[in-house]
């Protein structure tokens, strides 16, 4: 599906996708033409969703991160639907995931300080529907946080 020319397009992309079109296309040695082209190809397949800004929380002084491994109420018949849907409106859930097996979800949490996380956890973690049971898992230190694909 991928071609050498497409891979070297994605490789450069993903290491700086802030590089303007034509120092990247420069880097991957064909013309700014024909890496639009490539590009546009590539977003039309839905290998490249879009290009986002990447955000450091901390420096925003969110120092805080926890995740929370959720079981949830299997007895109720929406109950990751309603979970999930109340959950996206918590600003703080910055992102959610669904398991097989004894925990359903896993949700990452953010806060400025213990203070503020701990108003979140009981004011609108806690309230979110169908929760049998919840873990929650302090993180300590980001040791690889890497999206990018091996091309």
């Amino acid at each position: 599906m991928l071609d050498d020319l497409d891979r070297r397009i994605l490789r450069q992309w993903q290491a700086d996708p802030s590089l303007a079109p034509t120092e990247l296309a420069q880097r991957c040695g064909v013309t700014p033409v024909k890496l639009a082209r490539r590009q546009a190809r590539l977003q039309d397949a839905g290998i490249v969703k879009g290009v986002q800004a990447r955000i450091d929380w901390a420096a925003l002084g969110y120092s805080v991160e926890v995740s929370l491994r959720v079981t949830l109420d299997k007895t109720v018949g929406r109950a990751f639907e309603d979970f999930f849907d109340a959950a996206r409106l918590v600003p703080e859930v910055i992102e959610m995931q669904t398991f097989l097996g004894r925990v359903d979800a896993r949700l990452s949490i953010i806060a400025r300080d213990m203070t503020h996380y701990q108003h979140i956890y009981r004011n609108q973690i806690l309230t979110l529907p169908n929760i049998a049971d919840i873990e929650a898992l302090m993180q300590v230190a980001r040791i690889k946080s890497n999206e990018s694909l091996p091309l």
